[in-house]
């Protein structure tokens, strides 16, 4: 059926699901969707001063981006920094949660451990440095668009993390702050879509693993124009209640149709997945705990399509309990930055690389690359 974008952020809003998911293609009005929704909860001219009220709706798009602005010092090109505009939601996260040594932490997870931002005294501005490992220090670097998208969604990840945190404290009286008493959605349109597939994977199962922390009432609506991390996504919120999938079209008059997603996911990126863990079987050295995550991905779109309802019941049956277990403990999302890059045990690599060749014998997937030899079982 034919809609405006009003009338599809009215159904948004009507669904009252915990999670809806939203696939569309870019340019079909994701970032338009957001801002419909946004004066839906929140209108400018509402009647109701908004200190009564409190905040309703925190929301990321494209206008989160323009916050942030940089001053290049074009008079002696040495000083460049990245100026934040003064808001409320960078001010209490910043200023008032201290939160600057996580945002740092995030931002380092997606692009590298070197690269370090600094915020100036007021949290006004942030220059951004490469660490040596000595006392040396580096010139101050203007970073690259991809890198600054993820700087800024560093901030807001770090913000809605200390927000599931404060509301899911059930009495208010015990909460440390009451701004976000009155917070009834979260609103996440096209996070960061200029990460490698490696790392927007990770971005996505963060994203599914703080939702799913999350015991008060909040209810989250995620857009993408990105296959894999919508498929990602998807199996993630396969098991969480009052969750709701979505694909959006913008029709050759300028309206919009939008169709629930009953079934499996729309995308095959299982593949994707498999080729991973087989390069990364090729060089034990690079394989790290989110490779279990992919495995357990792979296993969960398989037993979909299988008919399966649990996807543990795809691992060998000898020892599965324990496969599972191990599965679960190392695929499990880490707060600790350190932790998700934590060396792996080589009994757990060579479980991994066994899983990896059952699954592909027991379910005829074709490798696409030619495997090392392994050894013949996963001890555990």
């Amino acid at each position: 059926m034919a809609q405006s974008l009003l009338q599809i952020a009215q159904s948004l809003r009507d669904a009252n699901k915990k999670v809806q998911l939203i696939y569309a293609f870019n340019g079909t009005g994701k970032t338009r969707l957001s801002c419909e929704f946004k004066e839906l909860i929140a209108p400018k001219n509402q009647e109701t001063d908004e200190a009564e009220t409190g905040i309703k709706i925190l929301y990321y798009n494209a206008f989160t981006e323009d916050l942030f602005y940089w001053d290049n010092d074009l008079n002696n090109d040495a000083d460049r920094k990245l100026k934040i505009q003064p808001n409320d939601y960078t001010k209490w996260i910043l200023q008032d949660q201290g939160q600057e040594p996580n945002i740092a932490a995030h931002f380092q997870r997606y692009t590298s451990d070197k690269l370090t931002p600094g915020f100036n005294e007021d949290f006004s501005e942030v220059r951004f440095s490469f660490e040596r490992g000595d006392d040396s220090g580096s010139d101050f670097i203007k970073i690259s668009k991809g890198e600054e998208s993820c700087f800024i969604w560093s901030i807001f990840y770090s913000l809605l993390e200390q927000t599931v945190n404060v509301l899911n404290v059930a009495e208010q009286a015990d909460r440390e702050t009451d701004q976000f008493n009155d917070l009834q959605y979260v609103f996440i349109d096209d996070p960061v879509s200029s990460l490698d597939d490696t790392h927007l994977i990770e971005l996505a199962v963060n994203i599914a693993e703080l939702i799913k922390s999350s015991k008060s009432e909040l209810k989250f609506i995620i857009t993408t124009h990105n296959p894999l991390f919508y498929n990602v996504l998807f199996n993630e919120f396969n098991r969480v209640k009052n969750t709701i999938k979505w694909r959006l079209e913008k029709l050759d008059d300028g309206t919009y149709s939008m169709h629930e997603l009953k079934n499996d996911s729309p995308f095959s990126y299982h593949l994707f997945l498999l080729s991973e863990l087989e390069k990364a079987i090729q060089s034990p050295n690079d394989i790290k705990k989110f490779h279990f995550n992919f495995l357990r991905n792979i296993l969960e779109k398989t037993s979909t399509f299988l008919g399966h309802h649990k996807w543990e019941d795809l691992l060998p049956q000898e020892s599965r309990e324990a496969y599972y277990k191990r599965i679960i403990n190392l695929s499990s999302h880490s707060k600790h930055h350190g932790e998700e890059i934590s060396i792996i045990e080589e009994n757990d690599k060579r479980v991994l690389s066994f899983l990896v060749e059952e699954v592909k014998r027991m379910y005829g997937f074709k490798s696409t690359i030619k495997p090392n030899v392994i050894e013949e079982n996963g001890t555990l």
